[in-house]
């Protein structure tokens, strides 16, 4: 059985599950080590590529590291073209490049549901990493991306969702963290907890961040930003089933304080990919970082039960 204290130099492994893996080397460096791949969530391959290796690419960014290098990770059909698996990888390599990291090698098996992603090694210093722990009472809470990717994703599935709409959530996808995780190491131990916003949506990745934490989290609604399209498509109810899973699961932690109507109480379970950072940050120096990148101060820590989480 594992044991923690077997294992000094590993700093953050399942003892307290988060975004990635640390290891220490030395009194200077540790290895980040992450993997995540997924089906297409978008026709376009090249776009495809880049979206999931965003995403992998995130958690790194939460963790306060850089990327070293990263792994193909990759299920496809035999009779599929691979003139468009090549599209793939390229828009992957081309997410890793724009990291400053190098794709070093991969892996390939046969399956019926074309799947890719990356395992990524990244680096950061011991004593400065991130993690989903350490939010405190009165932190502020700021998203660095705006949320509503399944629900748009889903409609483009459908064919109900506008170009413009379409083309504003791949950009989203495709757009790194690595400017919002360097603009929060420049606020050191300010910032006390970060996560990335992915598959549990909203609320099922602030309530992980709140449960590690030992606090509450409290949303205001209004301060959300969301996707352009994302509460039309909502409105009809267009969800992947991701979202009523979430819901299922993570609402037994969640208080809405206000009259929410079910698709926009949905909408916070809405699982995302490659979403923004979710950052507890000191709020004596919110301000810095809400003027250093593009992000929204959405709500605030509070003192209370582990993990809930409330919506005023």
């Amino acid at each position: 059985m594992f044991q923690a204290k077997d294992y000094p130099s590993l700093l953050v492994g399942l003892a307290a599950p988060d975004d990635a893996a640390v290891y220490q080397l030395n009194e200077s460096q540790a290895i980040i080590s992450t993997v995540d791949f997924f089906p297409p969530v978008v026709d376009d391959a090249y776009e495809f590529g880049a979206i999931a290796a965003a995403n992998a690419l995130s958690d790194v960014y939460a963790m306060g590291g850089e990327v070293l290098f990263a792994l193909n990770l990759v299920a496809w059909r035999d009779d599929l073209d691979p003139s468009l698996l090549t599209e793939i990888l390229r828009g992957g390599a081309d997410k890793v490049k724009e990291s400053g990291g190098a794709v070093a090698g991969g892996h390939t098996v046969t399956d019926q549901e074309p799947k890719y992603g990356l395992a990524v090694t990244g680096i950061v210093h011991p004593n400065h990493i991130f993690t989903k722990g350490g939010a405190r009472a009165g932190d502020s809470i700021i998203l660095t991306k705006p949320l509503g990717t399944g629900t748009i994703t889903t409609a483009i599935k459908r064919g109900e969702c506008d170009a413009a709409d379409a083309r504003g959530c791949v950009d989203s996808m495709m757009k790194l963290n690595r400017e919002a995780s360097r603009a929060a190491k420049k606020l050191g131990e300010a910032v006390h907890a970060v996560t990335d916003i992915t598959g549990f949506g909203l609320i099922g990745h602030a309530h992980e961040m709140a449960h590690l934490s030992e606090c509450a989290i409290r949303f205001n609604f209004e301060s959300l930003p969301w996707l352009g399209g994302a509460q039309n498509y909502a409105r009809q109810l267009i969800f992947p089933g991701g979202a009523e899973r979430n819901e299922a699961f993570y609402s037994q932690w969640a208080t809405f304080e206000r009259g929410l109507e079910l698709w926009e109480r949905r909408l916070m379970f809405d699982p995302q990919t490659s979403g923004g950072l979710l950052l507890a940050i000191d709020s004596a120096r919110a301000e810095e970082f809400l003027h250093a990148v593009p992000s929204w101060k959405i709500g605030e820590v509070l003192e209370g039960a582990g993990g809930a989480i409330f919506v005023r």
